[in-house]
């Protein structure tokens, strides 16, 4: 059972090279026309880009629908790993950056400023070509750096 845990948490981590890899070289790549939208937002809840919610959650579906059904619990594992990741993403990029869901729009956590500016100074660029942050969870050291310097600037009033 640790195994498997194991298994599905290293899966979860792994997640976010493979988005930070998908996000710069597909959906700012060959798929730019599915996730254009969500840089240069248009009317209406759905975007194109909502698309690849399914696209990352067919392996998981795969993963766990497989390998319950062959008894590889290890596929299991990984199909559970790629999905508690899909939740992360759902929580952090849609409900706490983009605020699509109005369920937490305020907070003083240094974590989510950081996040939320590293998310801001990558939608700053509305074509495909020169971005920057693709990742999600983690933040690059100049972001937090940027939130710290916010906020001392805050105090000192």
């Amino acid at each position: 059972m640790i195994g498997y845990i194991f298994i599905t948490l290293v899966t979860f981590c792994g997640m976010e090279g493979i988005t930070w890899l998908t996000h710069r070289y597909v959906m700012h790549g060959f798929l730019w026309y599915l996730h254009e939208d969500h840089h240069k937002k248009g009317p209406g809840f759905f975007e194109k880009n909502d698309a690849f919610f399914i696209i990352f959650a067919i392996p998981s579906w795969l993963c766990i629908m497989l390998g319950s059904m062959n008894q590889a619990w290890w596929v299991v594992s990984i199909g559970a790993g790629i999905a508690l990741y899909g939740l992360a993403y759902f929580l952090v990029h849609e409900v706490i950056i983009h605020q699509r869901f109005k369920w937490f729009t305020r907070s003083n956590n240094r974590y989510i400023k950081a996040i939320r500016w590293a998310h801001k100074m990558h939608h700053k660029h509305l074509d495909k070509h020169e971005g920057e942050s693709f990742g999600m969870l983690l933040v690059a050291k100049k972001y937090w750096d940027k939130v710290r310097k916010d906020e001392k600037a805050a105090k000192r009033g």
